[in-house]
């Protein structure tokens, strides 16, 4: 199969990057799996933007330049706080339905290294939103073809064969039909890597299981260079449960008021690390609870909300996917 531009890739990345290309170009979009399968889908708390007046972008800013450590490239940081907001309005002119307050305004929520409410979300599976209003819009549009059960395996140089150039240029890719179990071989004028991370190289993981760093691999045999490799998306906290499969507690637990308590004692551990507490990055607290577990011999750590009403928790959306701490939960009943 021939177009212009090939997305390896068909998360919120690739989907979103099609739908511009398709303006003026043919688009093929592969997804190892089914569309829907990769890590979008799982996103559940929200998405980060300047949206009220008592915000401002300095602060956005200098909130993801302190939870980066200052290893962020400030350039970079600057752009995508900017450019946030319409971001948010583009998704919305899509379709995405992001909830609403009583002021029939977006409804924000608060999350760990933030200093404002600036996340909105659609209740607690806004990844879920976002990839189904994308994949419908690009499902329409007679310029993109997307093709699912395909898994790539090299993108495509000169090396491989004489019929393509030796310039050095990738010419598209090799993928695997997972249903005739055959290679096929997809091309075009440009190819773009939007394949996901590498979550489930790990042992632990609640990754998608297709978050194997495929096309990082593909990269770098192909000559790119591949930095921050040390710098991997999870989240701190998710049920822990012998019997069941574990599950995100999201972040908007804690963004709400949850606290995070020695088990045996009750007591509360978050504020002996960073002045933030429970609001502390994602990074702190992940340490933090991997300390105390290890310190007292622990198999978990509390996530204590019960100070609030049952229907309050509920409507936070809790019960849902993926993580990578062990965590228990207390709710009022």
């Amino acid at each position: 199969m021939n177009g212009d531009v090939l997305i390896i890739g068909s998360g919120a990345a690739g989907l979103t990057a099609a739908l511009e290309l398709a303006q003026q170009c043919k688009v093929i979009v592969l997804a190892k799996g089914g569309i829907s399968d990769g890590a979008t889908s799982w996103a559940q708390g929200g998405i980060a933007a300047v949206l009220e007046t008592t915000d401002t972008f300095e602060s956005h800013v200098e909130d993801t330049m302190i939870a980066g450590a200052g290893l962020n490239n400030r350039q970079t940081v600057e752009h995508v706080v900017e450019q946030a907001p319409a971001a948010i309005k583009r998704l919305a002119e899509l379709g995405v339905p992001f909830d609403l307050g009583a002021d029939q305004h977006w409804h924000l929520t608060r999350e760990g290294g933030h200093s404002h409410r600036r996340i909105v979300h659609v209740h607690d599976a806004t990844g879920l939103a976002v990839q189904q209003a994308l994949e419908k819009a690009a499902a329409a549009h007679p310029n993109i073809t997307l093709v699912p059960d395909r898994v790539a395996i090299d993108l495509i140089m000169g090396r491989h064969q004489m019929r393509f150039s030796t310039s050095g240029r990738i010419h598209g890719v090799y993928a695997l039909n997972r249903t005739t179990g055959l290679v096929e071989t997809f091309t075009a004028r440009a190819t773009i890597l939007a394949s996901g991370g590498a979550g489930r190289t790990y042992l632990y993981s609640t990754a998608p299981r297709g978050a194997t760093g495929d096309g990082i691999a593909m990269a770098w045999r192909a000559g790119c260079r591949v930095s921050n490799m040390e710098f991997m998306q999870f989240h701190p906290t998710c049920l822990y449960n012998l019997e069941v499969k574990n599950f995100l507690i999201t972040e908007a637990v804690r963004g709400e008021g949850g606290q995070l308590k020695i088990p045996t004692t009750g007591e509360r551990f978050m504020l002996r690390f960073d002045a933030r507490g429970e609001l502390a990055p994602r990074d702190i607290v992940a340490r933090a609870i991997d300390h105390e577990i290890k310190r007292l011999g622990l198999d978990y750590v509390h996530l204590d909300i019960s100070h609030k009403p049952a229907g309050f928790v509920r409507a936070l959306g809790y019960e849902s996917s993926h993580s990578t701490r062990r965590i228990n939960i207390i709710v009022r009943k």
